[in-house]
């Protein structure tokens, strides 16, 4: 069981709408149950709260953000084959 009054949660300045976060629902407090979800709506207007700022996700959930998910990678850059040229391509 986690303590929250103690944990490290997000600020509110760190989470912004579109981004995909881990919250807790009330009805999970007290559990590690988080769900991960896109936030629609920041309903927490003070910058820092214990339990981590209440949210709307866009499945309409509404919960406390725990933890910010990394951004994905982007894809890696592919190179043209070696030996290949654009311009005899083109010819």
């Amino acid at each position: 069981m986690r303590d929250f009054e103690n944990s490290e949660v997000p600020a509110r300045k760190e989470i912004k709408i579109g981004q995909r976060v881990w919250a807790i629902e009330k009805r999970n407090y007290g559990t590690d149950d988080l769900t991960e979800g896109t936030v629609q709506r920041i309903l927490t207007s003070a910058p820092f709260h214990p339990r981590g700022i209440k949210v709307v996700l866009e499945d309409g959930t509404i919960a406390r953000v725990q933890r910010l998910t990394p951004p994905e990678p982007a894809p890696p850059e592919t190179e043209p084959p070696v030996g290949f040229n654009a311009e005899d391509e083109l010819r």
